[in-house]
């Protein structure tokens, strides 16, 4: 109540003599939260960072770096560091993942891709923390703790870890050989807004100077909607026309692009399982529960699919026998 008493103050002296009220507008798995602001003629975006816990430095780094490159983000009118307080334009609250259907989805994700090729062109080398290799690897290290260790109750043998060990370093090996550029790092359904112009972008706080696959890891192989792979061959295929029309450093052969595509993918799937097995387990937060299945059958069709990969194929059917995995596994 404190907290909020505060927001309310730090409000009231921005828009002196101006009535509003304060309803809830999302939260994520930080400590974050979000509110809205509805005045009698427009409504804007609190966030609420307690800087105990956050750093909203980097946030409004990065959204200056993409407002700049002109994308459509949150626009900062005021921001007090001290409390843990901004004041942000208001993007809607309708996502991508609520809007998407059959019929609207190439227009929406073509609006997704030309933003990010405007990302990526923008970028520059020290302006952002580099996804390197010790952080690839720290991320994918949360997989045996939190979603083999604490999630399936198992612990690896000496050999089944050192299997491990080998294909985080092939994968990691692909990634850095990668082009790199500015990475959101959750470019995902419910992180882009149905706004005018699409998309909104939010929550890239995280944002990192890495490889040029793994935004459309995270948003054609996203962890809460489905779509055959067709269909994300297609999509790709038109990012990487418009990237190499734009100038971007893609690889010139397709096929080649779409294999760092997929060992991108399994980057950020192996990760992805280890931090929901922590929100789980460690946060309370069971709703990312119902999303692991779709992330583990991203990751078993391309573990099934490279050689590189065949070591941690044969490791999940060990961990988990095809028979015995939740429906949704495999495609």
């Amino acid at each position: 109540m404190q907290r909020q008493q505060q927001l309310n103050l730090w409000l009231q002296s921005q828009f002196p003599g101006e009535t509003f009220s304060l309803t809830p507008a999302s939260s994520d798995a930080s400590f974050r939260r979000y509110f809205r602001a509805n005045f009698k003629d427009r409504s804007l975006i609190v966030m609420d960072a307690p800087p105990e816990h956050e750093d909203c430095r980097p946030f409004l780094h990065v959204a200056r770096l993409f407002e700049e490159a002109g994308t459509h983000v949150p626009h900062v009118y005021a921001d007090d560091l001290t409390q843990g307080f901004l004041l942000l334009s208001d993007l809607g609250n309708t996502t991508y993942l609520q809007a998407l259907t059959a019929e609207n989805a190439r227009g929406l994700y073509s609006a997704a891709t030309d933003a990010l090729v405007k990302i990526q062109l923008a970028s520059k080398e020290l302006e952002l923390p580099p996804y390197d290799e010790a952080l690839l690897l720290r991320e994918m290290r949360l997989f045996p703790e939190w979603y083999i260790s604490k999630h399936l109750g198992v612990t690896l043998t000496s050999a089944q870890n050192a299997k491990l060990e080998t294909v985080f370093a092939r994968i990691v090996a692909n990634n850095l050989a990668q082009p790199r550029v500015y990475v959101h790092r959750d470019y995902h359904s419910r992180n882009l807004m149905l706004t005018e112009p699409n998309p909104g972008i939010i929550d890239f706080q995280d944002a990192v100077y890495g490889p040029i696959t793994y935004d459309l890891a995270s948003l054609f192989k996203d962890a809460y909607i489905k779509w055959d792979e067709e269909v994300i061959i297609d999509w790709l295929i038109g990012y990487w026309e418009k990237a190499r029309s734009a100038g971007l450093p893609v690889q010139e052969d397709f096929g080649a692009f779409y294999r760092d595509f997929e060992l991108m993918g399994a980057q950020r799937h192996i990760k992805v399982l280890g931090i929901f097995a922590r929100l789980y387990h460690r946060d309370g937060k069971d709703g990312y529960l119902k999303d692991m299945p779709l992330v583990m059958s991203y990751l078993r069709a391309a573990a099934a699919r490279y050689v590189d990969l065949k070591p941690l194929f044969n490791l999940l059917n060990e961990l988990e026998p095809p028979e015995e995995a939740p429906t949704g596994y495999g495609f």
